[in-house]
């Protein structure tokens, strides 16, 4: 365990795992940069459990944003850990305009 700005994580620190921007895009999915420079898709509609239902709605998706190299949405009330959103998506380098969110 270790702890970064106050928050204990699990596991040991990672600077290669770290998200820096998710844009939302469409059909629920995120382009994920990490601290390397790769950019990854991540499908939302991928996890599950009752702690993640508020993602199915569109409005809470966009809510998205990066705080301390992990994505959250809805003010941090639910979360995703860069090793997760890593392990769980493939690489993508470009994002076409027509799948932007907005």
């Amino acid at each position: 365990m270790y702890e970064v700005d106050g928050i204990c994580y699990a596991g040991t620190p990672s600077t290669e795992c770290r998200i820096i921007d998710a844009v939302p895009l469409k059909g629920d999915m995120l382009l994920v940069t990490f601290a390397s420079g790769e950019k990854r898709l991540f499908d939302t509609t991928e996890i599950s459990g009752p702690a993640f239902e508020p993602l199915r709605n569109r409005t809470a998706q966009s809510t998205v944003k990066v705080e301390h190299g992990f994505v959250s949405w809805l003010d941090g009330s639910i979360d995703l850990a860069p090793e997760y959103v890593y392990k769980h998506s493939f690489v993508y380098n470009d994002a076409p305009e027509d799948l932007l969110v907005g």
